[in-house]
């Protein structure tokens, strides 16, 4: 006896209650409200990310459901948009960046990696608080390449932001 394991929507989702992800229809709990470490990395990582963006037509937006179609909905720790965003984004970001966590680091570098390299987001950037270190993967050809490891200074060519990221840990 097999048994069938239920897909769900975007309007299925919508009617849960808690911090979910829908990726291809699955569902994926988001853990408890991140612990201070991790709030207070993300405030200093919009910080410094911010400054760069002044003469850029571009922001960066906190934990922001994207909502890619009606069997994927994510939500990146931060996300940067070159849109005016009123509700939800309806593009997709340039740069997601997720913070990881004990229980999202599965999701953050493998099912999250493949989403945001299949649907084009330009830059993908895993911050390992506790290591104090950040891997960014950049689309070429569409497939994520490994492009900077480490926990300085890294120019992302989109508007010349250069982030420290020794300065936010």
């Amino acid at each position: 006896m097999s048994v069938a394991i239920p897909v769900y929507s975007y309007s299925d989702y919508k009617m849960w209650k808690g911090d979910w992800e829908l990726i291809n229809g699955y569902p994926f709990a988001m853990a408890p409200s991140p612990m201070g470490k991790h709030q207070k990395l993300m405030r200093k990582l919009i910080t410094i990310i911010d400054r760069e963006l002044e003469d850029c037509e571009c922001d960066i937006y906190p934990e922001l459901d994207w909502i890619i179609d009606e069997k994927n909905v994510v939500r990146p720790d931060l996300a940067l948009y070159c849109e005016d965003i009123e509700t939800y984004p309806k593009t997709t970001p340039k740069i997601a960046i997720e913070i990881i966590s004990e229980s999202s680091i599965q999701r953050d570098e493998e099912v999250k990696y493949l989403v945001y390299e299949d649907e084009g987001v330009e830059y993908y950037v895993i911050v390992y608080p506790d290591f104090k270190k950040v891997r960014i993967f950049k689309l070429k050809n569409e497939k994520y390449q490994k492009v900077y490891e480490g926990d300085g200074k890294f120019k992302f060519e989109l508007c010349d932001i250069e982030v420290d990221f020794k300065g936010a840990f």
